[in-house]
């Protein structure tokens, strides 16, 4: 059995059962990506809720194993040659964690690469954009009287949708078949309804985009993210 005591993370939530991979995390967007792979890919785990509060995520605990102090963090017990491996950034989480599960990251080195491509796209743009908008569209930044930010990221999320949909023309799923791509995309994408944005990003003119959401969110385990671990 792994001895998961030399990560300090253990000391502030302890681990009960240390040979399932322990997830450290709480359900906004990024961490429903890799609570809804695990879902999917029926690897054991074990969930640990950290708020979002400077006491947790600012903890020298949670610093150990996320230095960016941003959820979600994994320890995996059993990483590449039997040792236990620590990782944070949920887009890194998501290709280990297929690629440990050999699902839902391609079934060819090209069909790999498409994925990953897609993976990144929401890493570097739709993901920080959308987030950038609900901050000046829903939270402290709606009072800042210059329009120019709340212009800049509201632009930005209906170019990056405009992407996505045309992406999506004639096709199921981002990459082709279901993949982690899919499971980076859609929880941002849920973001919306809660920013109440939907009428500022175009929404209604969007051909693809809402079926896709919508197709995203009907399987259990998107559904089961949302509140994993349970807010």
């Amino acid at each position: 059995m792994a001895d998961l005591s030399a990560f300090p993370i253990t000391a502030k939530w302890p681990v009960s059962d240390p040979t399932r991979i322990q997830l450290f995390s709480y359900p906004t967007p990024n961490g429903q990506k890799v609570s809804c792979l695990l879902e999917e890919t029926g690897l054991p785990y074990e969930a640990h809720r950290v708020t979002l509060a400077d006491a947790d995520v600012r903890s020298p605990e949670f610093l150990s194993l996320s230095p960016n102090n941003k959820i979600p963090a994994i320890i995996d017990p059993d990483g590449p040659g039997g040792a236990p491996l620590g990782l944070f950034e949920s887009g890194a989480i998501l290709i280990y964690l297929a690629e440990k599960a050999g699902m839902f990251l391609g079934a060819t080195a090209a069909d790999r690469a498409r994925v990953i491509q897609w993976v990144m796209w929401q890493m570097g743009g739709l993901g920080p954009m959308l987030g950038q908008m609900g901050y000046f569209v829903k939270f402290a930044g709606k009072d800042i009287e210059d329009p120019r930010p709340r212009e800049r990221f509201v632009g930005e999320a209906r170019r990056l949708l405009g992407v996505l949909d045309g992406a999506l023309e004639g096709r199921e799923w981002v990459a082709g078949d279901y993949s982690i791509a899919d499971m980076a995309i859609g929880p941002w994408l849920g973001t919306l309804d809660f920013y109440g944005a939907k009428p500022l990003v175009g929404w209604d003119d969007l051909r693809n985009v809402p079926g896709y959401v919508d197709r995203f969110f009907e399987r259990p385990a998107a559904q089961a993210a949302r509140n994993i671990p349970p807010r």
